[in-house]
């Protein structure tokens, strides 16, 4: 089995590493291909996984979980129209994987015969992410030692620090995938994070503060002082922030979105309404609607998985197309969807490198890598000084989005009220309420700082969870619902 021109290293490593450890090779995956077609079907794959992954958490002072996870196996997908058959197998042979194959091609069976498969390739040009030592390669020992000298560090920042929780999860994925179409592509995957979460008190009153750092870089990069420092003094500072937050007053009001994670908000509000399933299903807010004016002019959002290093890129996606850059809204209009290969062909449209899946035991789906809208000319100053009375969202915590309609509802973790074009008091129990087509109406000044987040993002969707990214500039939006807690 060879790689094909334009791979690079990491493909190049993967398809050595199936081929060494399981012998899988070009002949024999073209077999399996060619038992799922042995029926009449539109399109099969083979989906070939090894990912190790290791966490360890501490809280009170000591390490208390440490595991190490191991998740291999093959799945296998025929598809005859809109029907998909799938069947997967824990254990990565040739046998499984022509068993499953057969299970899928009977679950999407139409009769006939499909014929031969030749593996032509797929080419990706360079790497995203390289690393020289796999994350999950770096001793226990020494993620055990950094995370004493964060809960050493964040306790010696303010006597009111009365907890210090702290983890780091690292993650080593490898893929093959091979189609009936020809494509064999494979892939590296790093994958690390580090998390810091404190408990501050003042009297009765707890509160809680938090930040993260991840991506697909190696772990050396998390353990420099002036990053994990970095994430403690910020969790600390947060903490003791909402320690003195007050009261958020309730109703329509001027929001102003801070840079970078309150782009989780464009995310869930919007990102999934132009997933190609949705739209496809005609289920989505944005169905049938390209070509026309979803957001205000000026309001560009772009998914974009070929980012280095960032938690939500890839250089191929789980059916082996190339990532690439999809513009979605394009100065307001609705100009692309995020396809993976099913629901392009249903569509007569072209996959977008967003066939994305959990694992093999899960089909792949249209999914997000880093979905960000671009900066405007605004300078953040001025759009906070423009608003009279208002609210400044920085952070967000949790969220629910309804696809069909668009509504959501949102609860900022960090936000403060505007007063006279000025930052004031920090507030408690902030949430923003609205509908993901209206508010990109909305949005009447854009920043010139587009952030992306520092690399936590997980989405779910139907039951599967992938890293992802989200960014945003500062961006003033037009009356928004906000609900509070002061009566």
């Amino acid at each position: 089995m060879s790689s094909t021109p334009g791979s690079d290293g990491a493909s190049q490593q993967a398809l050595s590493f199936f081929r060494e450890r399981f012998g899988v090779d070009e002949s024999s995956v073209e077999a399996a291909l060619g038992t799922a077609l042995e029926r009449r079907v539109d399109y099969a794959d083979v989906y070939f996984e090894y990912t190790t992954q290791d966490s360890v958490s501490l809280e009170e002072g000591i390490v208390k979980d440490g595991s190490r996870h191991l998740d291999q196996g093959v799945g296998v997908r025929a598809q005859s129209g809109e029907r998909q058959g799938y069947a997967h197998s824990d254990e990565i042979s040739m046998d499984s994987a022509c068993l499953a194959a057969g299970t899928a091609r009977a679950i999407s069976d139409q009769g006939g015969n499909a014929g031969p498969v030749a593996l032509a390739g797929s080419a990706h040009d360079g790497n995203l992410y390289p690393v020289e030592i796999a994350p999950t390669d770096v001793p226990v020992e020494r993620k055990v030692a950094l995370l004493d000298e964060i809960d050493r560090y964040a306790r010696s920042l303010d006597p009111c620090v009365k907890q210090v929780m702290a983890s780091v999860i690292t993650q080593h994925r490898q893929i093959l995938i091979a189609s009936s179409d020809g494509t064999l592509a494979a892939d590296v995957q790093p994958l690390v994070r580090l998390n810091v979460q404190v408990i501050a008190a003042d009297g009765d009153r707890r509160e809680i503060g938090y930040e993260g750092m991840g991506g697909r870089y190696e772990l050396g990069r998390l353990m420099e002082a002036d990053n994990w420092k970095r994430l403690a003094d910020e969790a600390v500072r947060v903490a003791k922030l909402n320690l003195g937050s007050v009261a958020c007053p309730a109703g329509s009001m001027k929001v102003v979105l801070g840079p970078g994670w309150p782009g989780i908000l464009l995310h869930e509000a919007i990102g999934h309404g132009l997933e190609g399933d949705f739209n496809r299903k005609k289920t989505s807010a944005f169905s049938d609607r390209l070509g026309e004016r979803v957001a205000a002019e000026g309001v560009t959002v772009v998914d974009d998985g070929t980012l280095p290093e960032r938690r939500g890129s890839i250089n191929v996606d789980d059916e082996g197309t190339p990532s690439r850059r999809n513009v979605l809204i394009e100065n307001g209009v609705l100009v692309g969807y995020l396809h993976d290969r099913l629901n392009a062909g249903l569509m007569g449209m072209e996959p977008t490198g967003n066939g994305r899946r959990e694992s093999y035991a899960h089909m792949p789906l249209p999914r997000m890598t880093n979905t960000f809208m671009l900066p405007g000319e605004d300078d953040p100053a001025d759009i906070l000084s423009s608003v009279d009375r208002g609210l400044y969202a920085v952070s967000f915590g949790g969220g629910q989005v309804d696809i069909t309609s668009g509504k959501f509802v949102f609860s900022a973790s960090e936000a403060y009220l505007i007063e006279d074009g000025k930052i004031g008091a920090p507030v408690k129990g902030a949430t923003l309420i609205g509908n993901g087509p209206d508010v990109l109406t909305r949005v009447s000044r854009i920043g010139n700082d587009l952030e992306i987040d520092r690399g936590v993002g997980t989405c779910g969707k139907d039951g599967q969870g992938v890293p992802v990214g989200v960014g945003l500039p500062t961006v003033r939006i037009e009356d928004l619902t906000v609900g509070g807690t002061e009566g």
